[in-house]
């Protein structure tokens, strides 16, 4: 090296934006924490919250944490609901309810535990309450391609209760119970007794249906993956559990599975008092770790005032058990459909180790149009939540796509008319040659989108031309 030449570095100078400098290490230093208060995330609701509500102002903590009391105390009856709602509502109210259940595709079912975190001062605007509870003045007219079977499970379905869309992926539906009906359930043609509306589809538990099952699943080699769903885990019995569960991965071909439930989030009572479900499900996920095998749990919280203390201890047992948890969100009108609902759920669920996976599109569900939203939404409320926390708690926002197209991020549109509502999906994995359609709802749409759907005559051209738009984008 000679003498004049210039000594390395091992700094660059870098200028940002507008020629203006980074911030000095004692900038970034300086800067000022968090105001705490601004944690909310952190602050869960503790106290003994339930007795709030007239039916349940005498019920010890000892009692509200019995599973077995929040089964047999939940509301199955409308006359039921209202009793309990006795003082907290008005009779317009009340009577709004009753006439919503009536043209519900789902039977009611909600849990003491459910109905004291609904805020009864304004129960309209509650996003609890507009998730379980229909009114009869929320109602919209279903968009018009809505079919009750919209992701055609029973389509994909090679025996009764087992669907097959994806090369190394199935769906077990062991039973068709839960431990409360969601108004936006994807399967409400099958899910819970029978409505005014909806008769439905059997998947009973027994073992001669299961039988049919696992008979499927250990002839294909290339299924590595099984989701047991239902309805809902948490209704199948301690000793479902571990059957499930031994009899899945003593099958060579299988390397994950996953016991999908929505109760840790309507009744977390479960994990803590109901000791031979949970021993049973830490017995499966400790066989599934010696034989290198993946067994986790997935549930479904959709609202940050879902998850209170109680769910703290419960996720906490979980966790202390080695049991990964992972949430799937459905976004809904009025409920989680802002950055700012949406980023506390995440955040508030990552506090407590459970790991934001999926955010889905609304399915297009009987009798719900007003719950769901335009792919718009979905789109702008990723890119605000995006970089809030880690990217393995930032959870991927979907479209499953109707017709049997499966879940495809709401970003990978073929193309998106705003307008019409009508996002185009490809999914090569499914069919490489089909095009599938998802339909925002009909009232929001833009008044010269809601004029063409107006007119069933031009339902079939709204459609034709998005497909044919999507084909001939360069991609």
């Amino acid at each position: 090296m000679t003498a004049d030449a210039p000594k390395s570095s091992t700094s660059l100078p870098v200028v940002a934006d507008g020629g203006r400098s980074r911030p000095t290490e004692r900038e970034h230093r300086d800067k000022p924490p968090v105001d705490p208060a601004t944690l909310i995330h952190r602050e869960l609701v503790g106290d003994e919250f339930w007795r709030s509500i007239p039916a349940y102002r005498e019920i010890d903590e000892a009692t509200f944490l019995d599973y077995r009391w929040q089964m047999k105390h939940s509301v199955t009856k409308v006359a039921k609901l209202l009793e309990v709602l006795q003082d907290l509502a008005h009779d317009d109210f009340i009577a709004d309810i009753r006439e919503g259940f009536h043209h519900a595709p789902m039977a009611v079912r909600v849990s003491p535990y459910l109905l004291s975190l609904i805020d009864w001062s304004d129960p309209y605007k509650d996003p609890i309450r507009r998730q379980f509870i229909p009114t009869n003045s929320e109602l919209l007219p279903d968009h018009p391609k809505l079919d009750l079977d919209s992701l055609h499970e029973l389509a994909d379905a090679p025996v009764p209760g087992l669907t097959h869309r994806y090369p190394d992926k199935a769906l077990f539906l062991a039973l068709d119970t839960c431990p409360v009906y969601c108004r936006f359930c994807t399967r409400s043609y099958a899910v819970g007794l029978d409505t005014d509306e909806v008769e439905k589809v059997s998947l009973k538990p027994n073992n001669t249906r299961w039988d049919r099952v696992y008979e499927y699943i250990a002839s294909r080699p290339e299924l590595e993956d099984i989701v047991i769903s239902g309805g809902d885990a948490y209704n199948l019995r301690s000793d479902h559990i571990r059957a499930i569960g031994e009899r899945l991965l003593a099958m060579p071909n299988i390397r994950r599975l996953r016991f999908a439930t929505k109760g840790p989030a309507v009744m977390p009572q479960k994990i803590l008092t109901d000791h031979a479900w949970i021993d049973s499900l830490t017995d499966i996920v400790e066989q599934g770790r010696k034989l290198h095998k993946e067994v986790c749990l997935h549930t479904h919280f959709n609202h940050p005032n879902e998850l209170t203390q109680i769910t703290e201890r419960a996720m906490n047992k979980l966790f202390e058990r080695g049991i990964t948890v992972r949430n799937q969100s459905v976004l809904q009108r009025g409920v989680n459909d802002t950055t700012a609902a949406m980023g506390l759920l995440v955040k508030r669920l990552s506090h407590l180790n459970v790991h934001p996976y999926y955010v889905y599109m609304h399915d297009l569900v009987k009798g719900v149009d007003n719950l769901r939203t335009r792919l718009q939404t979905a789109l702008d409320i990723e890119k605000n939540i995006r970089g809030m926390t880690a990217g393995f708690n930032t959870p991927t926002f979907v479209t499953d796509a109707p017709g049997g197209g499966g879940k495809r991020d709401v970003h990978s549109y073929d193309w998106y008319d705003r307008v019409t509502g009508v996002s185009v999906y490809r999914s090569p994995n499914v069919d490489p040659n089909r095009y599938y359609c998802y339909f925002d709802p009909i009232d929001l749409l833009p008044e010269a989108g809601r004029a063409r759907w107006a007119d069933p005559a031009q339902h079939d051209a709204i459609i034709a031309e998005a497909i044919e738009t999507a084909k001939h984008r360069p991609s």
